[in-house]
């Protein structure tokens, strides 16, 4: 099953409203693009974008997969889950990839995006892959999977793009190679027949001359002309004398002056007020506005074509049209400004109280209201951890952050240093762990921890900025204060194992951090699991005890088999571990294929979380070194010593480290290779296989194309390459990309 709730209504066309026109012209030029394999449908808001593909749709014979973007698709793990989901339903594909969706880990990126790929590009039959709204999808992880997906549709299917101006994708490329269809607003424009024929469908009847004078004021704007047809329905049967506006300004005054007017009290105040809801129920509605028969009106504003979309065959749930919303919604800020946030918490509530959180937290966040916000926030923010979706929690706790209100909420920011460390932004992590620590807070968190007390010592102990000593006391005080059931007993419990094992205290360490393996177990903490048995099997590895190091490695692999959490950052751990089993034991291909996993990981393993950054490194450079490749040992100890002059005190691994300076310094270098990439050219890597410019990625690396220049030309070189392609198929070849 994916990791969050499905929402229908995302991935169904919208029913086709009454009194549509069909657009026979465009459905033939889209007919005649099935040569090209992607197609963008770009205007501005009401100019019939859906309604076209929807009639596409209904004449053309291959599938249709469909999904309606909206702000929550920013997160890659929300994307890749809905793609997966309707191509699934929509044609046979490889069982693995909507079984990567079950994953509580954070890799639906690393694990379901080369699968979607490979299996979109082996579909037996064509498909018409639509993304609507593309314009809401700003996220560049997402567009640069929406650019992969591109450029393996298979022969006949197409991809098509709705969006009000030019998605950020390589359509210039597109363009060149011919392979893009695109429609624009002068395409989607009504003519005087069209108009015609859109103003009787709503049983409008206007002399030619007066319809040629509409169609031309207006611009042929859809939206425009449907709104002259409603305000004329409204006033008078025959419309003549109709004023209308031309397409060029915004509609607010006209719907305030000619189509709110037209309709009674009741009715203008249960638009104006709905229209601070993205979807609409009858439930929702009542409890919004503190009435009855709300579903009553929704059905009867459906029927009178009043830009009320179902979203559902039993027509439970509705949205207005984007820009009807936009204008209703501007409204009410004219009429009720007051009002507007009371509205919002409404919604808030009623969300929190049907099995709605995450829609209540929007609601809330809208409203203004960061107690609330936060409350619901700490309430999801493990589960939502857990079921991959790091882009989610990094754009609620950015909230906070804009709004400056860390230090207001600190186990807000307590959460959001964890999630920055683990997506490797040290800077950030420093900037939020002291909001955390200058705050104040009173009262118990989710977890039933009675203070925030226990999470800062767990914060702290994570990020042992003071040394292991320190790391052992942060780690005890938080284990006195965590409750037993709490998922946390489990890191702090590993946290403490880990502190004995830096002291050197093996037998201690083991048996902490069996506990942490049984704690981690009853909780349902697997990236805690994964890392409690690696740092027992480096222990084991430590005591030349292979066969229990191959054992501990082998029961953290089926963790991350089951819940494909292959691209968790704390798992570097592992596949560092896992190299040196598999090249003890002689399995050369294996130790390789851990080697390249973890490097893939080490540019998110910085010194924000100096014990797993060190220790990988570490235990990678002893693998190397093993392999003769001094080279590639020598880089990672460089990483080392300046991790270590940023957090010294880290016990052992500063002895492990100058021993394993000796040791290669008594070793010959061999020839630079590819394992002798730094973390600023391993980070670099994965944008090389994108579509962007060296300077779109300085932008967004924040550095400049000189630099991106520099770090490729390295690349190149340690690879024995020539260019750019050579050097991103050297990259899968060796593990360091997937395929």
């Amino acid at each position: 099953m994916p990791p969050f709730p499905i929402l229908e209504s995302k991935l169904t066309p919208p029913l086709t409203r009454r009194g549509t026109v069909p657009r026979a012209a465009l459905i033939r030029r889209l007919e005649a693009s099935a040569a090209t394999p992607v197609v963008t449908v770009c205007a501005p808001p009401g100019y019939g974008k859906t309604i076209l593909l929807t009639q596409w749709a209904q004449r053309d014979p291959r599938p249709f997969l469909w999904l309606s973007i909206d702000e929550h698709d920013n997160d890659p793990a929300v994307l890749l889950t809905y793609l997966a989901v309707a191509l699934d339903r929509r044609a046979r594909i490889d069982p693995g990839v909507v079984g990567a969706l079950a994953s509580p880990g954070a890799s639906l990126v690393q694990s379901v995006l080369p699968r979607l790929a490979t299996a979109l590009s082996t579909l037996a039959d064509p498909i018409v892959v639509v993304l609507d709204d593309v314009h809401l999808l700003r996220s560049r992880e997402c567009l640069d999977a929406v650019a992969t997906l591109v450029d393996h549709l298979p022969e006949g299917s197409q991809m098509v793009l709705t969006s009000r101006g030019e998605p950020s994708l390589p359509l210039a490329r597109l363009r060149a190679e011919g392979r893009l269809t695109e429609i624009g607003p002068a395409h989607l424009a009504m003519g005087a027949g069209e108009a015609d024929a859109l103003l009787r469908a709503t049983g409008l009847n206007l002399p030619a001359a007066e319809i040629a004078e509409i169609a031309g004021r207006t611009e042929g704007w859809p939206m425009a002309l449907y709104l002259v047809a409603l305000s004329a329905r409204a006033h008078r049967s025959d419309g003549a004398g109709i004023a209308v506006i031309g397409a060029n300004r915004l509609l607010v005054d006209y719907l305030q002056s000619v189509v709110l007017s037209g309709l009674s009290p009741a009715e203008v105040r249960f638009l104006t007020r709905t229209a601070v809801l993205d979807r609409l129920s009858g439930p929702l509605c009542d409890a919004l506005l503190r009435t009855s028969g709300s579903a009553e009106v929704l059905e009867a504003l459906e029927r009178s074509n009043l830009l009320l979309t179902p979203l559902d065959r039993h027509r439970e749930w509705y949205r207005y049209h984007q820009l009807f919303r936009e204008l209703l919604r501007a409204a009410l800020e004219r009429r009720e400004p007051e009002r507007v946030g009371r509205l919002l918490l409404r919604a808030a509530e009623w969300c929190e109280r049907n099995d709605l959180p995450e829609d209540a937290v929007e609601y809330a966040m809208e409203a203004g209201d960061a107690g609330h916000a936060a409350r619901l926030v700490l309430r999801l923010a493990f589960p939502v951890y857990h079921s991959g979706r790091l882009a989610t929690l990094e754009r609620w706790f950015g909230w906070f952050s804009e709004h400056d209100l860390l230090e207001r909420y600190p186990p807000i920011a307590v959460l959001g240093a964890w999630v920055q460390a683990f997506t490797g932004r040290p800077a950030e992590v420093e900037r939020w762990a002291d909001a955390a620590e200058r705050g104040s807070f009173e009262g118990c968190l989710p977890d039933g921890t009675p203070s925030i007390d226990g999470w800062l010592a767990l914060l702290r102990a994570v990020l042992c900025r003071r040394g292991v000593q320190q790391m052992r006391t942060d780690a005890r005080a938080a284990l006195a204060l965590v409750p037993a059931a709490s998922v946390l007993r489990a890191p702090a419990l590993m946290l403490l194992g880990i502190s004995h094992l830096l002291a050197g205290e093996t037998a201690t360490a083991d048996r902490v951090l069996a506990e942490a393996v049984d704690a981690a177990k009853d909780a349902g903490s697997p990236d805690t699991l994964v890392v409690a048995l690696a740092e027992r099997a480096i222990l084991a590895m430590g005591l030349d005890a292979w066969a229990d190091a191959e054992a501990l490695v082998e029961q953290a692999r089926t963790v991350l088999r089951d819940t494909h959490m292959h691209d968790y950052v704390t798992s570097i751990v592992l596949y560092a571990a896992a190299a040196r089993v598999a090249l003890q034991r002689g399995d050369l291909p294996a130790a390789q294929a851990d080697l390249a996993l973890a490097q893939r990981l080490r540019p998110q393993a910085d010194y924000a979380l100096p014990v797993y950054a060190v220790q990988s490194r570490l235990e990678l450079a002893r693998t190397y070194a093993a392999l003769a490749d001094v080279a590639g040992a020598r880089t990672l100890l460089r990483e080392v010593d300046d991790m270590l002059r940023r957090r010294p005190g880290l016990g052992v691994l500063t002895e492990q480290a100058e021993q394993m300076r000796l040791r290669l310094d008594s070793m010959r270098a061999d020839v630079i290779g590819a394992s002798a990439l730094t973390a600023a050219e391993l980070r670099l890597l994965p944008l090389l296989s994108t579509h962007h410019t060296f300077r779109e990625i300085g932008e967004r690396l924040s550095v400049s194309p000189h630099t991106v220049k520099s770090h490729a030309m390295s690349i190149y070189r340690k690879f024995g390459v020539s260019s750019r392609s050579e050097a991103i198929q050297r990259a899968r070849h060796l593990g360091l990309l997937a395929a």
